[in-house]
Formats: C-alpha cells, sequence, structure tokens
C-alpha cells in the first residue's frame, strides 16, 4: 500500500501528433514525480496494448489496456462540447483502470502526460493523512523549452494536474464493468467537476497551500493546444486591454533555475 499513487493516463497512440515526443515529454513527466522527497508513493502508466513506452525507473509501473482510439481526438465536424464528451470519456477510462490496479492507495493524483509536479507533495500528504485531498489552485505555466515561469492563480481551472484526492472518496466499483459512462466522465475525465461534487458531499477539497504544479504550453503535440504563455498572458490585445493584470503577470514571472528545477524538473541543472 502506497500513501500516494500518480496515474497517469496515456491516449492512443493513434490519437498521438509525435509517439517520439509525447514519449520525451512523459519522460521529464516521470522525472518529476520520481523527485518526492517522501518516497512512499507509487506511478502507474496506463497505455494502450502495443504503445512504445520509455525505460521506467523504480516505483513505475504499467497497466495496459485495449480501448480503442478516440475518434473525436481532434477538432473536425463535431462540437467543441461533443470533443471535451468524448475526452471525458477517454481520458476517465484509463484513470480508472490505472486506480482499480492501485485501488489500496490511500489517495490518487492524476498527472497528464506532459506536466509537472512538486517535489513536496507527497511529504504534505504524509503530514495530513486523514484529509479529503487538495487542489492546486496556484501553480506556474511553462512555454515548452523556455527560461520562465508564471505563477498562475485558478490553477485547478486551467491545467489537469491539479487534484489529490482521497481515494475512499470517488466510491470506485469493484471492477470497470460495475462504472456507468456519467461517473467515468465526472468523477475521473474531468478536473473541474469533482472539487464541486465532493464539497456537495460535504467532504470538500483544501486548496494546497504552494503552487504545486506546472503546466507545460506551446508544445506541437498539446491536446489543448494552449497557446505560449508570452503570446497568451503579455502580447496578446486581450491582455494591452488590461494593464493592471499585465504588470501583475509581469510580476509573477520568475525564472527556471536550480530551485525550480530541483522543485518541480527532478534536476538541480
Amino acid at each position: 500500500m502506497s500513501l500516494v499513487t500518480f496515474i497517469i493516463p496515456v491516449r492512443h497512440q493513434d490519437n498521438a501528433r509525435d509517439w517520439g515526443l509525447l514519449k520525451a515529454n512523459l519522460v521529464q513527466t516521470i522525472a518529476s514525480i520520481s523527485n518526492q522527497t517522501n518516497g512512499d508513493w507509487r506511478g502507474i502508466i496506463v497505455a494502450n496494448e502495443g504503445a512504445d513506452l520509455p525505460d521506467l525507473p523504480e516505483r513505475f509501473g504499467v497497466v495496459r489496456v485495449a480501448f480503442p482510439p478516440n475518434g473525436m481526438h481532434e477538432l473536425g465536424t463535431a462540437s467543441l462540447d461533443e470533443i471535451y464528451d468524448a475526452f471525458r470519456a477517454d481520458k476517465g477510462r484509463r484513470v480508472l483502470m490505472g486506480m482499480l490496479s492501485a485501488r489500496d492507495s490511500r489517495f490518487f493524483m492524476i498527472v497528464d502526460d506532459d506536466d509537472f509536479v512538486s517535489a513536496r507533495i507527497v511529504q504534505h500528504v504524509a503530514e495530513n493523512t486523514d484529509a479529503n485531498g487538495w487542489t492546486i489552485d496556484r501553480g506556474y505555466i511553462w512555454d515548452d523549452g523556455g527560461r520562465l515561469l508564471l505563477g498562475y492563480d485558478e490553477f485547478n481551472h486551467l491545467c489537469g494536474t491539479s487534484l489529490i484526492v482521497r481515494s475512499d472518496l470517488y466510491g470506485m466499483p469493484e471492477q470497470f464493468e460495475d462504472a456507468s459512462l456519467d461517473w467515468i466522465k465526472s468523477m475521473l475525465g474531468s478536473h473541474v467537476r469533482i472539487a464541486d461534487i465532493l464539497a456537495r458531499r460535504g467532504t470538500p477539497l483544501a486548496p494546497l497551500p504552494f503552487r504545486g504544479a506546472v503546466y507545460r504550453v506551446a508544445h506541437k503535440g498539446s491536446h489543448s493546444k494552449a497557446p505560449s504563455l508570452l503570446v497568451k498572458y503579455f502580447l496578446s490585445w486581450e491582455a494591452m486591454k488590461r494593464p493592471r493584470r499585465l504588470l501583475r503577470n509581469l510580476g509573477r514571472l520568475r525564472p527556471v533555475g536550480e530551485t525550480a528545477k530541483r522543485e518541480f524538473f527532478g534536476n538541480p541543472a
């Protein structure tokens, strides 16, 4: 039994624009998770049969699935609502398979395969084992390969790597077939619904008291196609119309120095 299990759902290989890039990003995410200061954790990657994965370090395992590709992975003739709904179903069922393989874990954290997490997360959980869990409402945005991090509040509304939840609060089924699709999409496939659901049940999540994750943007493999932080938060017309917000964002920039690399990127160099 581990205190925290990190679940990384990986899309079907046919849905990847560049599998080599996905693997490279995944290696970096794995390095970030592996840098935890407290060793009471494990990681599970959920990937399709036949998917070529990198060599995995200690504490990581793989759950293989046979789900078909997501036919609405890319924006085509379908509406945005249909695209998001299909994404939630595909991601959620992969997450469920990972959780069922580690149902004895005390807490779960779902991590997107191109993001980064703070090295302090497991230690914080170890100091608060009876908590319901946390929302990462403060994090960072990072341009892929860039030298700056932008501190971002309401991070949990932006990035899927933003929830740490006590496992019993999910109400997991005994087996995959017992789970309804609506439950899969709301509880596991969406990072914006579960906090409200748990609060209505009387088991609210607390805000993590430090910036807990890094959202990678501006890389060609991103499903969300999030633009560069420089363009979106400093050079766009929307940013220019709000000079006070622009100045505030300038004040939230920090370099990717050795401290940030140790905490989020898994290495000091």
